[in-house]
């Protein structure tokens, strides 16, 4: 979450420098003195009025007002200077500034409104993930933890990929998944599911009987809104004993997770035979099972959404997640991994633009008693 929270604050509300403010200052007083040396025949003037309209850019509307002042009474000594303030041509070109001045300060204001509501929006979307999507914590049992969540949108902060953990008596459930869909209909799915994994990890003892709770869940929300067939959740449902070193595992049609050996390589826990995603268990017939794999102390698993897959570069070509969750150290906690991960995949897609939302979950067996 840390990270996310550094990658975001790029966007945070602008900072006036000091060089920008010296830029329209700058013009002003170019134009003014080349306009009092120029010929009685040209006319600098209407130039101070990118003054005001580049201020408008960056600075709020008392900013943009006060360049718009100092633009008008440069063109006020520009009229003094050359003929007088009767003279209709410079009396014109005043008007006409002043016009501008009001009209572009008047769009600062909208502007610094409109920013003000972004703000806003932002406060409410960070509020709105720590209550559904809860920061998981740096350990579970010995299990050390990271997690991370990447908006495709820039003023976005949650959307239908989701991830949670619970610990049980005998070790510890996980779940991540992705929504079918886009918007706040999609961050609504996603809640329902972690509602209802939060609710069944402790109460069901089988790891199967889990996944049939939350397709039950599912599939009640899709019956009763009337989309059956057209909404579903794709899903990694995760079982870690604490006394045994295994993973259990059932794929609801979701990308496989991938180990990390401490020798480097990378292993995918691919499943014989997956379950159809959440939603769609009534319209297929499958039997929900689970596999079992290797976790070994040392090991790193990772799972993730198929945003961070899907992330293309200029050329067109997918993330190579497997290459380069290998290529890293072996052995890195799993903040480290998810941080160069991140730093990797921004860097892999084109224009640092994802073009879905892209979750992931680090977890170590920590090696040693």
């Amino acid at each position: 979450m840390e990270l996310l929270a550094s990658l975001t604050r790029r966007h945070r509300s602008r900072r006036v420098s000091r060089w920008q403010l010296l830029v329209p200052f700058a013009l002003i007083a170019l134009v003014t003195v080349a306009d009092v040396l120029s010929p009685p025949e040209v006319h600098l003037g209407p130039f101070l009025a990118a003054a005001p309209a580049v201020t408008a850019s960056f600075a709020g509307p008392r900013m943009t007002g006060f360049v718009g002042l100092v633009a008008v009474l440069a063109q006020v000594v520009v009229a003094g200077a050359r003929t007088d303030m009767a003279d209709l041509n410079h009396t014109v070109q005043i008007i006409a500034l002043v016009m501008i001045s009001v009209f572009v300060t008047f769009f600062a204001h909208l502007r610094e409104v409109h920013e003000r509501e972004l703000v806003q929006l932002r406060t409410v979307a960070e509020t709105a993930q720590q209550v559904v999507l809860r920061p998981l914590p740096d350990r579970l049992g010995r299990l050390e933890v990271a997690s991370v969540y990447l908006a495709a949108a820039a003023e976005a902060r949650i959307g239908g990929d989701l991830y949670a953990a619970a610990r049980t008596t005998t070790g510890t459930r996980l779940i991540i998944g992705d929504v079918r869909g886009k918007g706040l209909e999609a961050v609504g799915d996603a809640a329902l599911v972690l509602g209802a994994f939060r609710a069944s990890a402790h109460q069901e003892p089988a790891l199967t009987g889990l996944v049939d709770y939350l397709e039950a869940a599912v599939r009640a929300d899709l019956d009763g809104g009337g989309d059956r067939g057209e909404g579903f959740v794709t899903a990694a449902i995760l079982e870690i004993p604490d006394d045994e070193q295994v993973v259990r595992l059932v794929s609801c049609g979701h990308p496989p997770p991938l180990r990390l050996r401490p020798d480097g390589t990378v292993l995918g826990l691919d499943v014989a035979r997956p379950a159809p995603p959440l939603g769609l268990a009534g319209l297929v017939a499958a039997q929900v099972t689970a596999q079992t794999f290797p976790f070994e102390p040392g090991d790193v698993l990772l799972l993730y959404t198929d945003g961070v897959l899907e992330a293309r570069d200029g050329a067109g070509a997918f993330y190579p997640l497997a290459e380069r969750m290998a290529a890293g150290r072996s052995g890195a906690a799993p903040q480290a991994l998810l941080d160069r991960l991140c730093a990797d995949l921004l860097a892999h897609a084109d224009g640092n633009t994802l073009g879905d939302d892209a979750a992931m979950v680090a977890l170590r067996r920590p090696a040693g008693p």
